[in-house]
């Protein structure tokens, strides 16, 4: 009990300067007078009451944190900062409810961009605002999550990181030089939103707007101010920036750091993900764009190329964003969209799914088994960017693999015998659990997630969180062995 109370006195003090993000919405509800300063107010006077007695009731439980705390906490914060997160939702929207409302928030600091709401132009500014804020927030989560956390479970992205980049956080633990490395990431993080900020609004967004895409866009979120989400501005300026800062921010953020940190590309070059990132991409535009012009879809090329270009590194960046409704061209081409957001987003990135590494990994390793198979006696190796990957680091992604696939059916399994058709449970599984948004059928780029009852919702929170957290970092909580002393 001593142990949850040490955990519970970080997590108040984390939730009272979460709680400080407020007074972004609040001061822009003030200065335009949108009529949801009020639920702002409130939720900020709830959470400082609440977070502020809870952490001075558990301050004699203060403590250094160990590394199974560690992960406690990222659990804590993860699925309890949601609920905090939905309570100006609640009090701003008329008639949304807890199940939706905790959904909106769970998608926004997951930097999902699934949404249950509809009439998102007639919402408040400042109420969108706060849910794309969600968004930056979650994503310097995610990429401290990828940094600090994950590595400590032995399945992270860092350990495979080690091949490629001499960083700072190259062997080391929960230490300064990883929090100095961390600073250095929230530093190019910012750069990219401000740099998105002023190139959407210089390109004819009102700046309100372009700061509520930008914050979306850097995270890989994919909410909008619009229900037409970006197409609601039918710029193919627009389009292509956001594809850009998508691809951007789907590059392992210690890439950045190094190349930033060195003055140098050749961190770029060097990386063994990139060209499996740029490759699938390139490739899946081409093919999308081919087949949905012969399929009759566009009359032009060029047409169908921008439309492919956009929605398809929007979806398989985990981003999410949508030009048009691409549920409605032929199947496979938004089926495979779908399942580029399962891998293609580089590890250290703010993207969902299972990482490119991974992918690469697994690959690779499938393919040395065919060669043990016609060769018994070879000696072979995995290797990424030039360095064998130990045989301890394939066993993790093994299991991870498994993982994911197992999830992935289950939750599919999940919203079919609650009610949904195969295709919208399906693609809605896929989206939450790669953090995507969107998925096909009743939940495709033209709808939301507002048709699906409460069950369902939860269901497809507990996704999100799960992909998020990369599986095991929630599921190593919920063993008994975690809570033994």
């Amino acid at each position: 009990m001593e142990r949850l109370l040490a955990v519970l006195n970080v997590f108040a003090r984390i939730a009272l300067i979460f709680g400080l993000a407020l007074l972004l919405p609040i001061g822009v509800s003030w200065w335009i007078g949108d009529g949801a300063l009020a639920a702002f107010d409130e939720a900020l006077l709830g959470t400082l009451a609440s977070a502020g007695a809870t952490a001075l009731a558990t301050q004699r439980f203060r403590r250094e944190l160990r590394a199974n705390d560690g992960i406690l906490l990222v659990v804590m914060c993860w699925v309890l900062l949601p609920g905090i997160a939905s309570v100006p939702l609640m009090l701003g929207i008329p008639g949304l409810g807890f199940a939706d409302a905790y959904f909106e928030a769970v998608s926004g600091l997951t930097a999902t961009g699934a949404t249950a709401l509809s009439g998102l132009d007639k919402l408040p500014p400042s109420i969108n605002l706060w849910r794309t804020e969600l968004h930056w927030i979650g994503g310097l989560g995610i990429i401290v999550l990828a940094v600090a956390v994950l590595p400590l479970l032995g399945v992270g992205g860092r350990q495979l990181m080690r091949a490629e980049v001499p960083s700072p956080i190259k062997d080391a633990g929960l230490t300064p030089r990883v929090a100095e490395t961390a600073k250095g990431f929230w530093k190019i993080y910012i750069g990219l939103t401000l740099l998105c900020t002023a190139a959407y609004g210089l390109l004819g967004m009102g700046w309100l707007d372009a700061l509520t895409h930008a914050f979306s866009t850097v995270a890989l979120g994919g909410f909008s101010s619009h229900d037409a989400s970006l197409g609601f501005f039918d710029s193919p300026a627009l389009e292509v920036v956001t594809i850009c800062f998508a691809l951007a921010s789907s590059m392992s953020y210690v890439t950045h750091f190094a190349a930033l940190s060195g003055r140098s590309l050749r961190p770029y070059l060097r990386d063994g993900e990139l060209p499996f990132y740029l490759g699938v991409l390139g490739g899946s535009v081409l093919l999308v764009a081919v087949y949905i012009w012969q399929a009759g879809f566009y009359a032009e090329f060029a047409t169908a190329l921008r439309h492919a270009a956009f929605n398809t590194v929007s979806v398989a960046t985990t981003l999410g964003y949508a030009s048009t409704d691409y549920s409605k061209w032929p199947f496979f081409a938004p089926l495979w969209m779908l399942f580029l957001c399962s891998f293609v987003t580089c590890a250290g990135s703010t993207g969902g799914g299972l990482k490119m590494m991974r992918a690469i990994v697994l690959y690779k390793q499938v393919f040395r088994e065919i060669v043990h198979a016609m060769h018994p006696n070879a000696t072979t190796y995995v290797k990424l960017g030039g360095t064998v990957v130990p045989n301890k680091i394939i066993l993790a992604v093994l299991g991870f693999g498994f993982l994911y696939m197992a999830s992935t059916i289950f939750f599919t399994l999940a919203l079919a015998a609650s009610g949904a058709d195969i295709v919208s449970a399906f693609s809605a599984a896929v989206a939450c659990f790669n953090n995507t948004g969107p998925g096909l059928g009743l939940v495709g780029p033209d709808s939301n997630y507002g048709v699906f009852n409460d069950f369902q919702v939860w269901i497809c929170s507990f996704a999100m969180l799960l992909g998020r957290l990369e599986i095991f970092t929630l599921l190593v909580v919920l063993t008994p062995a975690f809570w033994r002393k």
